[in-house]
């Protein structure tokens, strides 16, 4: 079998994001979402509005979040679009909080834990999508790419606490408590049903591996960066592109990679591709391709 393409460079530029996008090959068509994380305030690692800017210009997107779950200045709609404008996402594109008016099941099939995940109900109003993520350490997940973008990023706020419970219950308290690796299967569960819903050729998949925290960008205090940036990665498998992502923190000669790595694999972070990999979402092995030869 044919391995999955992931295409890199280690210029990170708008220009370059715009290249990399290209590689794929893939237009999206129709209403295009591209899906961010737009960072808790106090944060500072979130993708930078003037990098990202010309590639949603050019695909006349507009940039989708969701409300979070946790205590925080995004947890409600009024202080999420404040934080969006603070963040200068507004003067860049549209942008749409995609729980803002509720949100919808979408099915799971045959997942580990769910057999629904609730997303924002204005996803239903995209025909594509372009995941967007930053590439950096989480303090749950182990660390975050394109699977964790796409599974609580697009969940809808009650969702987020559905997943990270493995469908045991809505109390964001229990989030805490809830058997770990059973979340991480969770994320892909809740990956395999917005891939459905959408479709899988009409999501693809972009890294930025840069500002490589130990924490999320949901944070508002993250550690400094200890090692240092990477490039972008693209790939139209989600798998092969957050396994090419951890694979060159690996590979880094930066030795300032051990805290990642630690955060990684203290939360075995990797079983949410191990588990996507097993639900048929993509493939570990790829073609690392770099668009600067």
């Amino acid at each position: 079998m044919e391995k999955s393409k992931v295409y890199y460079t280690k210029e990170i530029t708008p220009e370059s994001l715009i290249r990399i996008y290209n590689a794929m090959g893939i237009t999206l068509n129709g209403r295009v979402a591209v899906k961010i994380s737009t960072g808790e305030p106090g944060g500072h690692n979130f993708l930078n509005p003037n990098l990202i800017k010309d590639l949603v210009t050019e695909l006349k997107g507009t940039i989708v979040e969701c409300n979070t779950a946790y205590p925080g200045r995004r947890n409600t709609t009024e202080e999420h679009w404040k934080a969006i404008e603070e963040h200068g996402y507004k003067a860049i594109a549209p942008c749409d909080i995609m729980d803002e008016s509720g949100e919808i099941p979408i099915p799971v099939a045959n997942g580990k834990h769910l057999k629904e995940n609730y997303v924002g109900a204005h996803l239903k109003n995209y025909d594509s999508m372009l995941i967007l993520s930053h590439f950096k350490g989480h303090a749950m997940g182990g660390f975050g790419g394109a699977l964790k973008n796409m599974s609580i990023g697009v969940a809808s706020s009650r969702g987020k606490i559905w997943i990270h419970t493995s469908a045991t219950s809505e109390a964001f308290e229990d989030a805490f408590t809830a058997d770990h690796d059973s979340f991480l299967e969770s994320m892909a569960d809740a990956d395999q049903s917005v891939m459905n819903y959408m479709g899988s050729k009409n999501i693809v998949y972009i890294n930025v591996a840069n500002k490589l925290s130990v924490d999320c960008d949901c944070d508002a205090n993250p550690h400094d960066p200890e090692m240092a940036d990477i490039g972008i990665f693209s790939s139209t498998d989600p798998v092969a592109l957050d396994q090419a992502c951890v694979d060159a923190v690996y590979h880094s000669p930066d030795e300032g990679k051990a805290a990642l790595i630690e955060r990684m694999e203290s939360l075995n972070g990797i079983h949410t591709v191990e588990t996507a990999t097993e639900l048929g979402l993509g493939f570990r092995e790829y073609k690392l391709v770099s668009i600067e030869e």
